[in-house]
């Protein structure tokens, strides 16, 4: 096969570490005055994919630098250690050897973010990923309702956190949310990032389940000032997850705590993100909006289960100039 030269990027997960985000006191004067325009936001999210166009061997580095931002995950309730095994394994070879070699990218240790599973998995999660550098996030605090006592989050966090955990995904409680009690939610959210330790938390907002742009976007400031590593849109289990006016939203949010505290905030959608189209217009997203310092794992991930499959079946056409079945490509 002959080779295809791809346009060099670091797409491997060894980056330089972001120092964390301690938070802030709560002070609602930050934040209660926004008051967002959703026809805007909708009006703007609607160029991000427009006005780039990425083709050719730019379109397959993009893909190839989308991959170090996935989050694998499986969080099914048929979930097997087999199944497990099997996506850790992909997640530490997520491309086919001869693709990377005809791209002349064999040698770049193209890995996923992490693995993302549910709390019994993980020790079957770090005996498959034994020997790499790759991260286990594991979801928690009564995911994905988030409906049980405080105490019992945070024991499920410390419980993670122990059994090999570097990453923790936990859910807010979309009554506080809902009932505007913003002190409430930076006591819950500040108590989540004391029990994580050293593992870094990424803070779910669910906000498909939040009924308006302006309480994302409060939601998003107070989770950030009680010290959020990461904000996340969605569990993927809500019926609306992930989309480009509520992601504009947010890293617009992370855009101004960063220039009111210096702080730099990650951010990662997650549900709904299927194809290598969304991945890419998701990645001019930050791009545009926060920066290229935000394109790596530190500061950047995409919750995904099924996106993989279609990058590598991308990735293949770029090769050899035929789109392949999607059954050859049938584990992410």
């Amino acid at each position: 096969m002959a080779k295809t030269k791809v346009k060099k990027s670091k797409t491997n997960h060894k980056v330089n570490h972001i120092p964390r985000n301690d938070g802030i006191p709560f002070d609602a004067d930050l934040f209660k005055g926004i008051h967002i325009n959703k026809s805007a936001v909708e009006r703007r999210a609607s160029t991000l994919g427009k006005r780039r166009s990425v083709k050719k061997q730019w379109q397959a580095a993009w893909l190839l630098k989308a991959i170090g931002f996935i989050d694998l995950t499986t969080l099914a309730g048929d979930d097997t250690p087999s199944n497990v095994e099997r996506l850790c394994a992909k997640a530490m070879n997520p491309v086919r050897p001869d693709l990377l070699q005809a791209m002349g990218m064999d040698h770049q240790n193209i890995q996923t973010g992490a693995v993302c599973v549910y709390h019994n998995m993980i020790p079957h999660a770090v005996k498959a990923l034994e020997g790499s550098n790759l991260p286990i996030a594991a979801v928690s605090t009564g995911f994905p309702a988030g409906q049980i006592p405080l105490k019992e989050k945070l024991k499920q966090i410390e419980l993670s956190v122990a059994a090999g955990a570097k990453e923790i995904d936990i859910v807010i409680s979309r009554k506080l949310v809902h009932q505007s009690n913003w002190k409430a939610l930076y006591d819950e959210v500040a108590a989540c990032r004391k029990a994580c330790g050293e593992a870094h938390m990424k803070t779910i907002l669910a906000t498909g389940e939040i009924s308006t742009l302006t309480k994302v976007a409060k939601a998003s400031w107070v989770s950030m000032m009680a010290g959020s590593d990461f904000i996340k849109t969605s569990t993927g289990k809500e019926s609306v997850n992930a989309t480009i006016p509520v992601s504009l939203v947010m890293t617009r949010a992370i855009r101004d705590y960063y220039e009111l505290t210096g702080y730099k905030v990650g951010y990662k959608p997650a549900g709904g993100i299927r194809t290598a189209k969304d991945a890419i217009t998701y990645l001019i997203l930050i791009k545009e909006e926060l920066g290229d310092e935000w394109l790596n794992p530190d500061l950047f991930r995409f919750g995904a289960s099924s996106l993989l499959s279609d990058i590598e079946r991308q990735l293949e056409h770029f090769v050899t100039g035929r789109y392949s079945a999607s059954f050859r490509h049938p584990m992410a």
